[in-house]
């Protein structure tokens, strides 16, 4: 399927019936350190203990500092050295520098998720590679390359990337009421995303949704996420953030990280508050499959995902973009608690989804499917009828 058709096919994509792997967690994350920069030591040190990311996880490199692009060569040798080091089970990586944030023409992130290769660039105005990764795999061929999803612990400083791990963890399991913000801008280039906007709301009921102009989205309190296309976003110190929310726009070198003056750097929305963000490292025109499609970016965290596995999903060519943020923060997390009443379920879905509950004889297992459970759209809590469980859990659907 070529990538025009994956986008054509969004719409209907975001209302089937798709089955949710159980999300990501610490265990599970590999986190890639650049030995000879002292500021990306003290963010790995930071991360790892923050989050209990074990220590056979971190895979210390070998990496040139200050630099913002390796070259095709360079990184190919760097990366050959952190996959002979993964650990088995890794399905994401966390790296911790802000610099470099591209290898060759690929994002540096887009780079250690498939390897260098050069279907994941274009060269004038064309179309790259799309990724088996996008939309959960939905009605995409197996032959497409499927990505070990990738993510920058970014910042100006060692405080501000701190600050951005805090908010991410702050996040967890806190189920916001806040608003999407889906801005529309008079840049007819970067306003492209907004022939999606109206679908959204419907297709993500879940959530509370808002499509104001540019000049409308200021002194805004509660922000879930904000979605827009510009060079720059003005008003973005008037806006408040709540803990988990991703924002970017639509623009040309959102991605380079540092040292742009034409362009705002993604780093800005971190700045201003954001947990998560998206930009391009190279020109890759206003293609819509090669930025977050915010429609399936929120279906997916709405349904518990961790925010590195929704903004993954949401592009359907990433191989120019660069993911910036916490990994895996997770508002929107479904958990089972037990209190002096019995066993809960409390989670939340952005249309409704069915959940499968399982039980075990201990918290090591075996468990086995007990019963089902429907999650309406939003935030629910319910109780389960598995009293005489030693140990439960859910899985969705």
């Amino acid at each position: 399927m070529r990538v025009r058709d994956l986008c054509l096919t969004l719409g209907i994509a975001l209302l089937a019936w798709v089955p949710a792997a159980r999300a990501l967690d610490a265990g599970q994350v590999a986190l890639l350190v650049n030995r000879d920069d002292p500021a990306s030591v003290e963010i790995a040190v930071y991360y790892r203990q923050r989050r209990g990311i074990p220590e056979a996880n971190v895979i210390e490199l070998a990496m040139p500092t200050g630099r913002d692009v390796l070259s095709g060569d360079e990184f190919e040798q760097i990366h050959a050295e952190a996959k002979r080091r993964l650990p088995p089970g890794t399905r994401a990586l966390v790296l911790a520098w802000t610099r470099p944030w591209r290898a060759g023409c690929m994002s540096i992130t887009s780079a250690f998720a498939f390897g260098f290769d050069k279907r994941f660039c274009s060269s004038g105005c064309g179309q790259t590679s799309p990724s088996r990764y996008f939309n959960g795999g939905l009605d995409i061929p197996d032959s497409l390359p499927m990505p070990i999803p990738a993510m920058m612990l970014a910042g100006e400083s060692v405080d501000q990337v701190k600050q951005l791990i805090d908010r991410g963890i702050a996040s967890d399991y806190t189920y916001p009421r806040g608003t999407v913000y889906l801005v529309r801008t008079e840049d007819a280039a970067r306003n492209v995303r907004a022939r999606h906007f109206d679908a959204i709301p419907e297709q993500v009921p879940g959530l509370r949704m808002a499509s104001p102009s540019a000049a409308q989205a200021k002194g805004l309190d509660d922000v879930l996420g904000y979605f827009t296309g510009a060079a720059r976003v003005p008003l973005l110190d008037t806006l408040t953030f709540l803990p988990g929310a991703p924002a970017d726009h639509l623009t040309s070198f959102g991605g380079q990280l540092l040292g742009n003056p034409s362009q705002m750097s993604a780093l800005e929305w971190l700045k201003a508050g954001a947990t998560a963000s998206y930009g391009t490292v190279v020109e890759p025109c206003n293609h819509l499959s090669k930025f977050p499609h915010p429609g399936v970016l929120m279906h997916w965290y709405a349904n518990g995902d961790t925010l590195i596995e929704a903004y993954w999903k949401s592009v359907a060519a990433p191989g120019e973009g660069v993911f910036i943020g916490e990994p895996l923060a997770r508002p929107f997390g479904t958990r089972v608690q037990r209190d002096e009443q019995g066993w809960w379920l409390e989670g939340h879905s952005g249309k409704g989804r069915r959940v499968v509950i399982e039980t075990a004889p201990s918290v090591v297992g075996p468990y086995r499917p007990a019963t089902s459970v429907k999650l309406p759209a939003g935030h629910s809590r319910q109780k389960l009828t598995v009293e005489k469980a030693a140990a439960v859990r859910a899985r969705s659907f």
